[in-house]
């Protein structure tokens, strides 16, 4: 799991949480149930079975992997239609294509993060380049779907590459975490995704029995969800493992730890920690449209079936037919 990493965290801006800082409690914590996306990569629900009151802004989060595909085995999705959310996939191991029928897309890799504004709505692809498909691999990634308040789900489409090398990097006082802030802003370090709804998303790793504690807006909400090996989260200690999601309560501080010993194949402790300020807004979702009412889904629907949401551009052996009625 490289993502984006330094050979010592001690020289780089070191961040801690003020002694005044209020812990936020940890309200529940969830395990992730396993099922097949697109044509049939593995993901885990991150946030399955917690209350979108506790979630809001995000909407839901799938941990792509970790696998290692034989030749032949690579997967992605096939062409399909967003409107009203942003979706953010961020490659931690391997390598994936996206285009999207605005005109966006590209190629990411280890570390580097497409961060796709549907708005409007366009139509969307995401597939392993041929290669890979070949030769086979490791590929390891999350997908996170961020939500839009109802000013800004009919806005012109966006789409930003952010490279790995970008991020924003971070440790805490001993050098024992290392903070890849890839959006919002952490202690005053920025990360480089411009988004429309406030958040925070940094992508933690905790040397065994290291402990981070951060200080975190009061506005915002707070999740952790574990990628790899386990720890504790909250000043409790509440246990924690891969593929399980801690909710944090109220506070302007959140703390983990990672445990001394960590499993053989995962040296360290891999988090991925969320904030955002939550919309409070009705919200009626289904599939691929979030919207805020049963009649903005239907008009979707019927704007995807009618083709009002872009053809599909005639690359990669694709035809150039649009969706059908």
């Amino acid at each position: 799991m490289p993502a984006v990493t330094v050979e010592n965290p001690l020289t780089l801006p070191r961040v801690t949480a003020p002694a005044d800082a209020v812990a936020r409690p940890v309200l529940a914590v969830t395990t992730a149930p396993s099922g097949f996306e697109g044509e049939g990569f593995p993901v885990r629900r991150a946030f399955a079975g917690i209350n979108y009151r506790h979630l809001d802004p995000f909407i839901m989060m799938d941990q792509m992997g970790e696998v290692e595909y034989a030749p032949g085995e690579p997967k992605g999705t096939p062409w399909h239609p967003h409107r009203g959310f942003e979706t953010v996939t961020y490659i931690i191991d391997g390598i994936f294509d996206h285009q999207d029928s605005n005109g966006g897309g590209g190629t990411i890799t280890d570390g580097d993060t497409q961060w796709m504004t549907a708005g409007s709505g366009l139509l969307h692809i995401e597939a392993p380049p041929e290669h890979l498909v070949m030769s086979g691999g490791l590929f390891h990634g999350l997908q996170l779907w961020v939500n839009l308040p109802a000013r800004d789900k009919m806005m012109a489409p966006r789409y930003q590459d952010i490279r790995g090398g970008s991020v924003q990097l971070l440790s805490t006082p001993d050098g024992g975490a290392l903070l890849r802030v890839i959006a919002g802003e952490l202690d005053g370090h920025a990360g480089p995704g411009i988004t429309h709804t406030p958040i925070t998303m940094v992508h933690a790793t905790l040397a065994p029995g290291a402990e981070l504690t951060l200080p975190w807006r009061e506005d915002f909400n707070g999740l952790a969800y574990v990628l790899a090996g386990r720890g504790s989260v909250g000043t409790e200690r509440r246990p924690v493992h891969m593929g399980q999601t801690a909710v944090f309560g109220a506070g302007s501080s959140l703390t983990v730890r990672a445990d001394e010993k960590q499993d053989s194949h995962t040296p360290d402790l891999e988090v991925v920690l969320l904030g955002g300020q939550p919309i409070r807004e009705p919200m009626a979702h289904y599939g691929p449209f979030v919207m805020n009412t049963k009649e903005e889904l239907m008009q979707a629907f019927e704007d995807f079936q009618k083709g009002r949401l872009g053809t599909v551009p005639a690359v990669h052996g694709m035809t150039a037919s649009g969706p059908q009625d």
